[in-house]
């Protein structure tokens, strides 16, 4: 797991553009104002272009990658086509799967399952019916917050509806394998339930 992922506190901004198909995200340090890590669609197909400007565009397949702003890749968040509900691979640097989501349909606020590469249920995200903030839930505790409401250091960043805040609580240790998977769902959220 890269030192990144230790941390507590990132600030999530998305890069706006016309006619933009691709869902692309800068991931900053709050403490410092730098950008720490870059979220990419490199590989992005023309026919999933195209459905990207439709109604469709939930349903599209795909495959970001997490990587430092010097390019080395730290993670990959992909999911093919959906129709109902999501079902989201994680794999590591090495395109080893280090987890899944699952989206639980007819959820209120949306919810996703974050399961182990077995298979095993390590903990929720679940979202509200109101409003725009996601709580991760292990054994009903929070663990982590995604939420666009932030008065800290980085509020000059917030200027537009997409962008936000994930805070990971202190008590989750800095070497649990579930840092990566709660940094990764926060691509999901935008990408299965707010698109």
């Amino acid at each position: 797991m890269h030192p990144i992922f230790e941390k507590n506190l990132f600030l999530v901004k998305e890069q706006i553009g016309i006619f933009k198909a691709a869902n692309n995200f800068d991931i900053f340090d709050p403490e410092t104002g730098s950008k720490v890590l870059e979220c990419r669609e490199p590989n992005l197909g023309l026919f999933t272009k195209l459905l990207r400007f439709t109604d469709f565009k939930r349903m599209t397949p795909f495959e970001i990658v997490i990587s430092t702003p010097e390019g080395q890749k730290l993670l990959t968040v992909k999911r093919g086509i959906s129709i109902l509900h999501s079902n989201v691979e994680v794999l590591d640097e090495n395109n080893r799967k280090i987890g899944s989501f699952n989206q639980k349909i007819f959820s209120i606020g949306g919810r996703f399952e974050v399961l182990s590469p077995a298979g095993q249920l390590l903990c929720m995200l679940q979202g509200n019916l109101i409003g725009w903030s996601f709580k991760f839930l292990k054994k009903e505790q929070q663990i982590a917050e995604v939420s666009k409401k932030w008065a800290g250091i980085g509020k000059e960043f917030f200027t537009s509806s997409d962008n936000y805040v994930l805070q990971i609580d202190g008590n989750v240790e800095s070497a649990d394998p579930l840092r990566p998977l709660i940094f990764a769902a926060v691509m999901c959220i935008d990408m299965c339930l707010k698109e």
